[in-house]
């Protein structure tokens, strides 16, 4: 991933990490966890401030889960399956199965997917999909995206910060990609225990409505 590293110090970083992660929240594959967490270890020798890469990555995310989440609302179902198929989406590593599967993410865990989602590999930048064609209220869906996006890149943030005090940085990408995978395991354990508690706080609102 050093080509990403040689784009954030080209190009200035937090421009860059905004751009990369607008696509990153559309369909292009873009990991942000070798561009959050690059920018916060160069964050803790004091070349940048942490918080603005933090800000610059979550307006990114809103900005591009924004673009999914209209073009989802208006063009529908079939023509999102279209590109999914299409040379273009092959492209984007995308196919209609990881669109069903947001789609799936988003039936089961309902509103709060678009918060969980953020968390969630692959379907982290497709989870506004399903959220635009169930015209999802926009300012409910940005308002969880932004919780989740920020929680996920403050995650990433925190491991950047971690790295400068124990790696070089010439080990970085291999340290961030080892322990990418605690922390995926981690996340998608706190991940299930927000759905439990989704689940269980409807199970208990329904009781109440139906007692009342």
């Amino acid at each position: 991933m050093n080509f990403i590293t040689n784009i954030l110090n080209y190009l200035g970083w937090y421009p860059t990490i905004f751009f990369l992660m607008l696509l990153e929240s559309t369909v292009v594959p873009v990991p942000s966890e070798f561009v959050v967490t690059p920018a916060a270890y160069h964050a803790a020798s004091g070349s940048l401030n942490v918080f603005l890469v933090v800000l610059f990555a979550t307006l990114g995310a809103d900005i591009g889960a924004s673009i999914n989440y209209f073009v989802a609302l208006y063009v529908g179902r079939p023509v999102i399956y279209k590109f999914a198929n299409s040379k273009w989406g092959k492209m984007c590593l995308l196919n209609q199965e990881k669109v069903e599967k947001s789609e799936k993410y988003f039936d089961d865990h309902g509103i709060a997917a678009t918060l969980t989602g953020r968390f969630v590999p692959v379907i982290r930048h497709l989870i506004s999909i399903p959220a635009g064609l169930a015209r999802m209220h926009y300012g409910k869906f940005i308002l969880f995206t932004t919780i989740g996006a920020g929680g996920w890149h403050s995650v990433l943030a925190l491991l950047g910060w971690y790295l400068h005090a124990i790696v070089p940085e010439d080990q970085l990408n291999d340290k961030i990609s080892e322990y990418a995978e605690y922390i995926k395991f981690v996340i998608l354990g706190l991940v299930v225990l927000a759905v439990i508690y989704f689940v269980i706080k409807r199970i208990l609102n329904n009781k109440q409505e139906k007692s009342a």
